[in-house]
């Protein structure tokens, strides 16, 4: 049976819910307060004058006007494990210091911050106790601006933006690992909550000229790629703890077969990974192949096939694998393929494996917009895909949205997470939500299934950068999240095209 989906907005989804405790009964304190997570006495960081909270405390101030809150975005939804916030605003006017303030009910004291920066990052233990002690519960943020000089304020305070962010009661499991343009295209990663950066494949390391449309084996041990350039393109299939080695399940024959041109975008199946049924699905001149990686011939229909798609004779694009069911979501277009994935009139089809035989399509989404990158929810429940105005390439297009499906077909969900914040002087359609790519599993808790989405973005600037999604599913209604920026990456590197997965990448 099919189910319906309204969206609701961010405001009506902070509903109020129970606060998950980690561990043991907690004291709560004479005051009535639970705990104590945030310091009792400001914080003042070098620079700012050790008289600031009498400076603002002491002013009336204006009721607007102040700084806007870039990051987190008011509303959005961290996961339990992310790397500890960053707080990031735009000032206006001549505004030189700040005040943050984060408060919450279950907490005695307010975390207060002054400073001259335009972003503060809060301490690891902060962050330990609080996404621990105040979960599923609105900590409300606020940022005062004002301009100081000659030991007074001349102007301000102003107060700027001021709402709620949360904790998921549930974290985000993997390792995103992206493309990124340092060091000549070099892929490089991080698991979740990790605040530094790792490796993991370069050019050199595979031994082509470039590297990309990347993907984790459902083990997590290894990094499907495709290896060379453009239509030059083959399988590749190294180690994901940087070590690059190779597998030694791959016969000579899938050597053979991996090494062919014209060959993108690889994915792999929980189904599929094990002795004797090792498969790589791949685009391959505008159809979607199997790849038995054991094979013992290179010939067609024993190492490798095309798997049909009774009925349809269009082209196919960006393929990919489910997790829980033997099926696979593609890009049907009747336009050539470019690296088998960029496409200018798609709609997203879903066809069985139906062990290398495929079989009937069925139409998911097709609005007349060019629809395209489609991917598989850790359940299979839901489909992430971009859309752009049809006639349009999807490589790089500043037009691309992200939007959520029910698998089965039904009313498309563009996210919350494709709007920057209002004042950053950005929005979208215009910034390039590409690519977007589920975690490996969801989380429960409170009748309500927690997804994580990940997608590129040129929201922060010219370079896209790494950008995730959070995603609520409460039984009737998918409510969408505003987006969060993991600030470890290389604000000047252009980064794109992520992949998340149990990626066994080094700590």
């Amino acid at each position: 049976m099919r189910r319906s989906f309204v969206v609701l907005s961010v405001a009506a989804a902070f509903a109020w819910g129970a606060v998950v405790r980690a561990g043991t009964l907690d004291a709560i304190f004479a005051d009535g307060f639970e705990f104590r997570d945030f310091p009792a006495q400001p914080i003042i960081d070098a620079g700012a004058p050790a008289d600031s909270p009498a400076l603002f405390g002491g002013a009336a101030g204006a009721p607007s006007g102040g700084p806007c809150l870039a990051e987190p975005q008011v509303g959005t939804l961290f996961p339990s494990n992310w790397l500890r916030p960053r707080f990031a605003w735009i000032p206006t006017g001549s505004e030189n210091l700040f005040e943050l303030r984060l408060t919450a009910q279950n907490q005695g004291n307010a975390l207060v911050v002054y400073t001259t920066a335009s972003s503060w990052t809060m301490p690891a233990n902060v962050w330990a106790a609080l996404s621990q002690h105040t979960v599923d519960a609105p900590i409300t943020v606020t940022v005062r601006g004002a301009t100081y000089a000659s030991g007074s304020l001349t102007s301000g305070p102003e107060l700027g933006s001021s709402g709620a962010v949360r904790v998921a009661p549930v974290s985000a499991p993997g390792a995103i690992v992206y493309w990124t343009s340092a060091g000549n295209g070099v892929l490089r990663g991080f698991r979740i909550g990790d605040e530094d950066l790792k490796d993991i494949l370069a050019p050199a390391d595979a031994g082509a000229g470039c590297v990309g449309c990347h993907t984790a084996t459902p083990d997590g041990a290894w990094v499907g790629f495709s290896a060379g350039e453009g239509g030059g393109a083959g399988l590749g299939l190294l180690s994901a703890d940087g070590q690059h080695l190779t597998p030694s399940f791959v016969s000579s024959s899938a050597q053979m077969l991996m090494a062919r041109q014209d060959q993108d975008a690889p994915s792999f199946s929980p189904l599929h990974w094990t002795g004797g049924d090792r498969v790589a699905l791949t685009m391959y001149q505008n159809h979607i192949i199997w790849t038995d990686l054991e094979a013992a011939s290179a010939a067609q229909g024993d190492g490798w096939g095309i798997l049909a798609r009774n009925g349809e004779s269009t082209n196919a694009a960006s393929a990919s694998f489910a997790h829980a069911s033997d099926n696979v979501v593609y890009v049907s277009t009747p336009d050539p393929v470019s690296t088998g994935v960029t496409v200018t009139n798609g709609d997203i089809h879903v066809v069985p494996y139906n062990n290398r035989a495929g079989g009937t399509p069925v139409t998911v989404a097709a609005s007349g917009d060019n629809e395209f990158y489609p991917a598989f929810s850790p359940d299979d429940r839901y489909i992430a895909y971009n859309r752009a105005p049809a006639g349009a390439s999807s490589y790089n297009n500043a037009q691309a949205e992200v939007y959520v499906v029910p698998a089965t077909g039904g009313q498309p969900v563009r996210i919350a997470a494709n709007d920057p914040a209002s004042c950053s002087g950005h929005s979208s359609p215009g910034i390039t939500n590409s690519w977007p790519q589920w975690s490996p599993a969801a989380g429960d808790a409170g009748g309500r299934r927690f997804y994580w989405l990940t997608f590129s973005s040129t929201r922060s600037g010219s370079v896209p950068q790494i950008y995730v999604a959070p995603v609520v599913d409460d039984g009737t209604t998918l409510i969408t999240y505003p987006a969060l920026y993991p600030w470890n990456q290389a604000a000047g590197d252009a980064s794109h095209t992520p992949a998340w997965g149990d990626f066994a990448i080094p700590f």
